[in-house]
């Protein structure tokens, strides 16, 4: 059993940043991979972009690729995504996920545990 807390979101203006931080709680944490998905207002919820536990392996969605960073510490149980140069269209709930899924999880029933979200609005 995971259990997951996001933190970090907030209200910034466009070409701000922000570091979202997801705590995990759970002895198998290192065993998941974990992912960042997003839900903007009144559209379904999309991929971000994922983590592997041991190698570290990244995967983003082409929309945040080059402005988006995801790590992980295991030994604090905690994933992070820096968002630098922020657009009003990355405005959105964004939910932390854990995913057993042993190949490349993009979608969201390749996830196992999610967290309850942080709301981030970017403005113009």
């Amino acid at each position: 059993q995971v259990q997951l807390v996001e933190s970090g979101g907030g209200l910034v203006q466009a070409g701000d940043s922000l570091r979202l931080s997801c705590a995990a709680s759970g002895r198998t944490f290192r065993s998941y991979t974990m992912g960042w998905f997003r839900q903007p207002p009144g559209k379904e919820r999309e991929f971000v972009v994922f983590i592997t536990w041991s190698r570290g392996r990244t995967y983003y969605a082409d929309s945040v690729e080059g402005r988006f960073t995801i790590s992980r510490d295991n030994a604090k149980n905690t994933v992070y995504l820096q968002m630098d140069s922020l657009e009003p269209e990355d405005t959105a709930v964004y939910y932390c996920a854990a995913s057993s899924f042993t190949g490349t999880p993009t979608r969201k029933y390749q996830y196992d545990y999610w967290g309850q979200g942080t709301q981030v609005t970017v403005s113009s």
